[in-house]
């Protein structure tokens, strides 16, 4: 028994949910985002809350259950409120800048890393070394803060690098001297 797959998904105000076959379309404030369902799961849409079946009772059938229902409800949700990311920089000289449609890295290397932004992404820099990422797709936001943060991951020894904002890097102890 799925319990993701079997908790419907509430269509807030502002929301509309095309469904054609298999494919579930949300229209909201932020944007228009589309989802195809797998074959073997149905979709009952009342009113403002949509629900999910499954057609058989294997393996595959009950994974495609759950991700179908959490898909649904980031597609949801991201229509009406959308997503944030927060990417902290940490490091002397290290910084971002915005430039139209891409954010301009300077980490440390020879050479400035410039890193296109995919449609449906805004980033924004703050005074204290933040990257605010907002868009209203979870995955292609996901993706894009660990591109970014790929690019010179957190050391152990000083913390220095790009990190998510909720992220505790656990520290290591340098070399001592003789004593």
């Amino acid at each position: 028994m799925s319990r993701i797959g079997n908790a419907p998904v509430t269509v807030p105000k502002g929301v509309t949910i095309t469904i054609k076959g298999q494919n579930i379309s949300a229209k909201g404030p932020k944007g228009t985002l589309s989802f195809d369902v797998p074959a073997m799961i149905t979709i009952e849409h009342q009113g403002d809350v949509i629900r999910f079946r499954r057609n058989a009772e294997n393996q595959g059938a009950r994974a495609m259950h759950g991700m179908a229902r959490a898909r649904t409800a980031n597609l949801v949700n991201g229509v009406a409120a959308g997503y944030t990311r927060e990417l902290e920089i940490i490091g002397v000289g290290y910084r971002a800048a915005v430039k139209g449609q891409s954010i301009e890295l300077t980490l440390g290397y020879s050479h400035p890393i410039s890193y296109a932004l995919p449609d449906g992404v805004k980033a924004e820099v703050t005074k204290e070394g933040r990257v605010i990422l907002t868009g209203i797709d979870p995955v292609v936001l996901g993706q894009c803060a660990s591109d970014i943060r790929d690019y010179r991951p957190p050391e152990p020894y000083k913390g220095k690098g790009v990190k998510y904002v909720e992220e505790t890097i656990l520290r290591k102890e340098g070399k001592r001297g003789k004593k």
